[in-house]
C-alpha cells in the first residue's frame, strides 16, 4: 500500500529529475557528466515512480512504448551524427559542426570556454542522442523489472 503524501511528493519531484537531467546533458562539455550521467539521472525520475508505488505509472503500456522510441531515437541520432562527418568530407565521428557557425558551431576563442554551450558543435548532440538512449534503456530495465517481480508474487 502506497502512502499519499509520498505519492505526491514522487510527482512533484518526477519532472525536477527529468529537468535536472536534461541540464547534465546539455552541459556535458562543459561541466562533468554528459549524456549517460543525465540519462542516468532522468532514470531516476522512472526508479522514483515505482519506488513510490506508481506501479501502474510507471510501466502502463503507453510509457513502455515511449521508453522504446526513446532508446531507438538515441541510438538513431548517435550514428546518424557519426556518419554526418563522413557526408562532410571528414572521417567517421568527425565534429562537422565545430567552427562552421550557425547555432552549435560558434568559434571557440583561445582560452578556457567561459561557459557558451554553441561552442562544441556535434559533441552537445551527441550527448543529448546518448542521454535519450541512457534513459530510455534503463527505464525499460526498470519496467522489466518490475513487471518481472508482480509476475513472480502474482503467480
Amino acid at each position: 500500500m502506497r502512502s499519499r503524501i509520498v505519492g505526491y511528493i514522487a510527482s512533484v519531484f518526477y519532472p525536477f529529475c527529468l529537468v535536472f537531467g536534461l541540464y547534465v546533458v546539455t552541459h556535458g562539455h562543459l561541466t562533468p557528466g554528459g549524456g549517460f550521467q543525465g540519462g542516468a539521472v532522468m532514470a531516476t525520475a522512472v526508479a522514483l515512480m515505482i519506488v513510490s508505488g506508481m506501479f501502474t505509472v510507471a510501466v502502463r503500456e503507453k510509457k513502455v512504448v515511449r521508453y522504446k522510441w526513446c532508446e531507438a531515437l538515441g541510438l538513431l541520432l548517435f550514428v546518424a551524427l557519426a556518419f554526418g562527418g563522413m557526408l562532410q568530407g571528414g572521417s567517421f565521428f568527425h565534429n562537422w559542426l565545430a567552427n562552421a557557425g550557425g547555432c552549435f558551431g560558434e568559434a571557440v576563442a583561445a582560452g578556457p570556454n567561459g561557459g557558451a554551450l554553441n561552442t562544441g558543435g556535434t559533441i552537445p548532440l551527441m550527448n543529448l542522442a546518448v542521454g535519450v538512449e541512457v534513459f530510455g534503456g534503463i527505464s525499460i530495465i526498470l519496467v522489466t523489472m518490475v513487471r518481472a517481480m508482480k509476475e513472480n508474487r502474482d503467480g
